[in-house]
């Protein structure tokens, strides 16, 4: 039987911990799961791999997990935390030499064509460039034998999406989840959940928000990620509920696929 492989690339926030100028509690912590690169997870499914986002610190990612294939970008949403790592698409491409499919809705990857359109052609003799193929979604679809399915989501104004695979989901960069969204999460075993900082934000879960939400959805771990440095790992830690654990860069996970 196949399973969902998933591993945290990076569970902070747009800022990343340390934060640059800061020497509070969290970031001079000498505890690894307190450093936090920008939000991003590699997904496995036997032989097919995906990326959700492509935030800045993809390579080192990449480098530190040991990631050597991509064969799909499923985008949430074009903040420059997300996406602005897409170039480093291209060690990827030259390796397979081949092209690596984006998937997202229509308005991030309208911002994808604006920004990057240099990506988005055939390749040269070199592989000097990313070539990206995009493919907007409306709704579950199937990619290397693997059944993906968007989560429409709310960040702020914004339209994201949540990506959920087998019994696993990752929902980072949201306000709001929809009640048709909702119907999409039942069964989870593992939820990745954003978790932004302790007081409310318009566009962000807080953690009273990420705690409700754990709740009502009901999965049986949710993982707290998207954290920015006002979150310490452990005082956090003591404050979750069972069911309900603090993300880290570098944590993995493994379900069956039914």
């Amino acid at each position: 039987m196949s399973s969902v492989e998933l591993t945290v690339l990076g569970c902070g926030s747009s800022s990343g911990t340390p934060a640059i100028g800061c020497d509070c509690p969290t970031c001079t912590s000498p505890d690894p799961r307190n450093r936090r690169s920008r939000a991003s997870a590699y997904l496995r499914v036997g032989d097919t791999a995906f990326l959700i986002d492509t935030g800045p610190d993809l390579r080192h990612q990449a480098l530190r997990e040991g990631i050597t294939r991509v064969d799909a970008v499923l985008y949430t949403h074009p903040h420059a935390d997300h996406l602005n790592g897409i170039d480093d698409l291209r060690a990827f491409c030259y390796v397979k030499k081949g092209a690596i499919t984006l998937f997202g809705n229509s308005f991030t990857l309208a911002n994808v064509r604006s920004r990057f359109d240099y990506a988005l052609h055939a390749p040269s003799k070199a592989w000097d460039k990313p070539v990206l193929l995009t493919e907007e979604v409306g709704g579950p679809f199937g990619f290397g034998g693997v059944t993906v399915t968007p989560i429409p989501l709310m960040h702020g104004s914004w339209p994201c999406l949540g990506w959920r695979i087998g019994d696993v989901a990752w929902l980072t960069d949201l306000s709001d989840i929809p009640e048709h969204s909702l119907e999409k999460l039942q069964g989870l075993e593992v939820l990745f959940l954003d978790c932004l900082r302790r007081e409310p934000y318009p566009s962000h879960l807080c953690v009273a928000d990420s705690l409700r939400w754990a709740e009502r959805i009901g999965a049986r771990r949710t993982i707290l990620i998207h954290m920015t440095h006002g979150l310490e790992y452990h005082a956090l830690s003591a404050e979750c509920p069972p069911g309900v654990e603090v993300g880290y860069d570098g944590l993995k996970v493994s379900v069956p696929l039914a």
